[in-house]
């Protein structure tokens, strides 16, 4: 498909007086006739702001239905929406602006201060004068023109994890696809209802589920951000029935006071991504009745590749699942020859959901593509013999000790198994005799206590010697990324000459 049509004019054609977005704090609702009108509304007013088709504004804010809106009167007037991460500094967020060319900064309350201190960099408009002048802006007359699937719709900047952030390019190709994938794997239907708190500079706070049920004709449930009593009130009312959260909500969730004693009954499917989830985090949520269902995809992914089904969800802990209908999925090796099945090698990615490139940066897309359109993952898994896959690890994360390959992965998995152990991390460090061995970040377990040589004791009862780590550090916390990921480099920096 090279055009679409303009896909929320369309969804308020089909179910106009249905609410589409709900703010649990300010208590506004949007129905989807109304998310149109201001869609046309908001398309002519950043018109009149003088930006062009093709031009790039970005936006500053928390969860709130306004910046749907925005998103879906960028794709109205062909411009190019551009996210920005609330918790950077001005000085990170200059160079993104920079690097988009941003011509106009929409940034809501919580935000002004930070907007502030931009003002010199890009033109900033609050969001409550964006709402003020998109509400005096006529309403369209025309009908809004297709959409063309390939053309940049937003941009998300990665976030960062190795360095310098790219901007992925997210096209309205790449949403549908994600749709017809998580309506595969969820059962999404129009009578569904999401909670939408994962940060929207992030693709899971867009299409995990928000734009899956948005395009299903369902309403997404909006809280600026996540806060562990109103996302368990939510629950234990009855107010969601899809649930979607990184490994850290998980966590926070089964640490709450509430969890041994709220209904999760009514929520139908609950699941996972962004980073590993650990096995002693499943099984607490198992149980209690809740089967949550791992997953893997990607920015540049759209994100969907995999997600697990719950009916094997048990017996295939550890597993992301098969590639959704949309997704093709191949393993290769060095030399990007396919590998044998229950192999190793690195994933790569083939399908409509993927995007078209990195923006203004061909070289680094010319670098994630392998011939024949195939996306480089950076990530090594292998297939069992039904079919289901598994991560292994990052290809930068793996090191080499006394000439063996070390994938710190499997080292997190067994210090996992620890009692007093709720997460850990693991890097490869220079050591003068192997190269390089393993040093572990450990985070405990609220109350606990454990020594490092007790938990490389733990380690070297189900580890080989190699990959049994040197060194131990306890933390307090982890530097994470808005998806919930430990920033291994930055942990690198901290630990550096610390450890037992």
């Amino acid at each position: 498909m090279r055009t679409v049509p303009d896909l929320c004019c369309r969804r308020a054609q089909l179910s106009p007086d249905t609410v589409c977005f709900e703010e649990i704090v300010t208590g506004r609702s949007v129905t989807y006739g109304q998310m149109d009108d201001a869609a046309g509304r908001g398309a002519a007013f950043l018109a009149a702001q003088g930006l062009a088709e093709g031009d790039r504004f970005a936006v500053l804010c928390h969860n709130n239905a306004t910046f749907f809106e925005l998103l879906f009167a960028a794709a109205r007037a062909r411009l190019v929406m551009v996210p920005l991460n609330w918790r950077l500094t001005p000085a990170e967020l200059t160079p993104i602006l920079a690097d988009c060319s941003a011509r106009l900064l929409i940034a809501d309350e919580a935000c002004a201060d930070l907007a502030a201190d931009l003002a010199g960099v890009v033109p900033i408009l609050s969001l409550a004068g964006y709402e003020a002048g998109r509400t005096a802006t006529p309403p369209a007359v025309a009908a809004p023109e297709p959409w063309e699937t390939d053309r940049p719709w937003y941009l998300l900047y990665t976030s960062g994890t190795t360095g310098k952030p790219k901007a992925v390019i997210q096209t309205a190709g790449m949403a549908l696809a994600n749709y017809v994938n998580i309506r595969q794997a969820t059962g999404l239907t129009a009578g569904d209802d999401t909670l939408n708190f994962l940060p929207l500079f992030h693709t899971a706070g867009i299409n995990l589920h928000a734009l899956p049920v948005f395009m299903a004709g369902g309403v997404s449930r909006i809280i600026p951000k996540f806060e562990p009593d109103t996302v368990i009130d939510l629950i234990a009312r009855g107010r969601l029935s899809l649930f979607f959260g990184v490994p850290a909500i998980y966590q926070a969730i089964s640490l709450h006071p509430a969890f041994a004693s709220t209904d999760f009954s009514r929520v139908r499917h609950w699941g996972c991504g962004g980073a590993p989830i650990s096995e002693p985090l499943l099984r607490s949520f198992m149980e209690r009745g809740v089967t949550v269902c791992n997953g893997m995809g990607m920015t540049e992914t759209g994100p969907t590749v995999f997600l697990m089904e719950a009916e094997r969800a048990a017996e295939k802990i550890g597993s992301v699942g098969r590639p959704q209908i949309l997704a093709e999925v191949r393993l290769v090796d060095l030399n990007d020859r396919d590998v044998a099945q229950g192999e190793s090698g690195e994933m790569l990615f083939r399908g409509p959901g993927i995007t078209p490139g990195y923006f203004n940066n061909p070289d680094a897309t010319a670098r994630a593509f392998a011939p024949g359109g195939w996306l480089r993952s950076g990530d090594v898994g292998r297939q069992d013999g039904d079919g289901y896959y598994y991560v292994v690890d990052r290809i930068k994360d793996m090191y080499i000790s006394g000439g063996e390959n070390v994938y710190p992965a499997e080292v997190e998995i067994a210090l996992h198994a620890h009692p007093a152990v709720l997460e850990a991390a693991v890097l490869g460090v220079p050591d003068e005799k192997w190269g390089e061995v393993g040093h572990a970040v450990v985070l405990l377990r609220p109350g606990a206590s454990a020594e490092p040589e007790e938990i490389r004791a733990h380690a070297r009862a189900r580890l080989a010697a190699y990959k049994v780590p040197r060194h131990v550090t306890i933390v307090t916390d982890f530097p994470r990324t808005a998806a919930g990921k430990i920033q291994k480099h930055v942990l690198r920096g901290l630990v550096s000459g610390r450890g037992a």
